[in-house]
């Protein structure tokens, strides 16, 4: 290399760093200059009227349910068991072997028949004091017990006899006839379709304004256009102590349709009140409060709130808030404290919820 030039390099390499120096501290600026202020949209809150409908998950429950299963044990003579048809009230659903039972019952009567005229003999004996008082006694008791014997029987007859205990929709039956069976076995079910029920629980919070009387809505699933309607005829007194949840029960007004074990949404009026709502994407979730974004004198401010109700994409603020503030429902993240924002359109709530 020559020399002059060797002399020379230091002073040019350090010429150049200066300058790139220079020139990147005279880019940083205009890069700075470069950012405005975040754009936001706003909501003007306003306070009012919230409906507080509560929503729980419920089951449809039968009128009247039985599984219909016999009182005594033996071989089933007769079968009544039309699956899935509907049974009146009393009609015969089966029968249970009785031969045994009448046979004893025909004996109970001849000893009967024999007692009863026996007491009639010694009745005109002591008449005229021809037996003691004591032979007539042991006589009559005799009578007595023959009596109390074939009442005996004659209810385990009727027990032989398996009526419908209500109108209702017989299910599938579980045995055929001829089989043998006992206080154990289910021959089928047996539901009322009419006057439908449903069981639903709710939060402890809400039991007082669990009534009885009250009216609720329930919808079977989301296609349903007209929700049913139904009364609440009785809450639970006991609280679950697992789930602190109440135990309430319905009873639908038009259960048409609507089977036994279906899954039902409940809709339960807790009554409306005054409020400001936001979009629930217009909160900042933090580990210690709940944030949103309000706009003050062009500059974003972070301000702490309390919920409250939820409905569908939507929140009410119960403190933080004011009517007329500015809240922000989008750049939210981009927005930074007590930094500038415009503005770039105000939004109705109706239109963000949508």
């Amino acid at each position: 290399m020559n020399p002059l030039i060797k002399q020379l390099f230091p002073a040019v390499v350090f010429a150049a760093s200066l300058m790139m120096s220079c020139k990147s501290q005279k880019e940083e600026p205009k890069r700075n200059q470069g950012q405005g202020p975040t754009t936001v949209d706003v909501i003007i809150v306003a306070a009012n009227t919230i409906p507080n409908i509560i929503e729980a998950n419920g089951t449809v429950v039968a009128g009247e349910f039985v599984e219909v299963r016999p009182e005594i044990s033996g071989r089933l003579t007769f079968l009544n068991v039309r699956e899935g048809a509907a049974v009146t009230k009393g009609s015969v659903i089966a029968k249970i072997n009785d031969a045994d039972l009448r046979a004893q019952l025909n004996k109970i009567k001849v000893q009967l028949s024999l007692a009863e005229t026996t007491v009639e003999r010694y009745k005109k004996l002591l008449d005229i004091q021809g037996i003691n008082r004591s032979d007539y006694d042991i006589a009559l008791n005799q009578v007595n017990s023959f009596r109390a014997d074939l009442s005996i029987i004659q209810a385990d007859l009727a027990k032989t006899v398996i009526r419908a205990p209500f109108t209702g929709v017989v299910g599938l039956r579980q045995v055929s006839t001829g089989a043998y069976v006992s206080p154990q076995t289910i021959l089928a079910t047996l539901q009322q379709m009419q006057n439908g029920r449903v069981d639903f629980t709710m939060p402890e919070t809400y039991s007082n304004i669990l009534k009885r009387g009250n009216t609720i809505r329930i919808e079977t699933d989301a296609t349903d256009t007209v929700k049913k309607t139904a009364t609440v005829i009785a809450v639970e007194p006991q609280i679950s102590t697992a789930t602190r949840n109440v135990i309430v029960r319905a009873r639908l007004k038009d259960s048409k349709g609507i089977n036994p074990g279906s899954f039902v949404k409940v809709y339960v009026d807790a009554g409306a009140e005054d409020g400001i709502m936001i979009p629930a994407n217009a909160i900042i979730p933090d580990a210690r409060a709940k944030q949103v974004v309000v706009v003050k004198g062009g500059k974003a401010k972070f301000i702490d709130i309390q919920t409250g109700i939820r409905q569908e994409g939507a929140v009410q603020v119960q403190k933080g808030l004011n009517p007329g503030d500015s809240v922000v429902v989008s750049g939210v993240l981009f927005a930074r404290p007590d930094q500038p924002v415009k503005v770039r359109s105000v939004k109705n709530l109706d239109d963000l919820l949508k």
